[in-house]
């Protein structure tokens, strides 16, 4: 442990490194865990057609986008954790580096491709529960909406997948250091 020039101890055996990264380590679990399992949710979503359905996909949508918050905070509690290290970790080893592309690549995924899916999926849900019984002389079957969102719904899948496996790649980085 040292000095920095204003007089804090740094390094990560000083007390200020351990309290952020007790803050990094908690906001990983508040903004990760809460969206890790939205899978769940889509599903008990599915079992329930119409505004309950919707309910439960909307709420949970909502406390995605806070979990959010969390998820930025991660990236930014481990970039002071770098710095507070005194030289311990660099952005130059590559467990720093690799978490960091991984992350941005994550974060990629989930704009890009996940959550302008659930938005479109939670718009047509509200398309259907506002449409009420279909119009007389309407062809039987379900309404398109129906296997419009059946498409999402598997891309949602697919890119809820990839950020599984984004976050357990963070985590093996994250606990064997490769390249410290």
């Amino acid at each position: 442990m040292t000095e920095n020039n204003r007089g804090y101890e740094v390094g990560t055996e000083s007390a200020l490194y351990k309290i952020v990264l007790i803050l990094h380590i908690l906001v990983a679990i508040i903004g990760i865990g809460t969206v890790f399992l939205n899978g769940l949710y889509g599903a008990e979503s599915k079992k329930r057609p119409g505004p309950g359905g919707l309910a439960i996909s909307q709420a949970n949508y909502r406390v995605s986008m806070i979990a959010e918050n969390f998820i930025y905070a991660i990236l930014v509690l481990g970039l002071v954790l770098v710095w507070l290290s005194d030289g311990q970790w660099a952005f130059s080893q590559i467990w720093v580096w690799l978490s960091i592309v991984l992350f941005v690549i994550s974060l990629g995924v989930s704009h890009a491709v996940l959550l302008p899916r659930v938005r479109r999926m939670n718009a047509l849900g509200e398309e259907l529960a506002a449409g009420g019984p279909p119009p007389a002389g309407a062809p039987a079957g379900p309404p398109p909406q129906v296997a419009m969102m059946e498409a999402l719904g598997k891309q949602v899948g697919a890119a809820s997948g990839v950020l599984h496996l984004m976050t357990l790649a963070l985590l093996y980085l994250m606990v064997f250091k490769p390249g410290a």
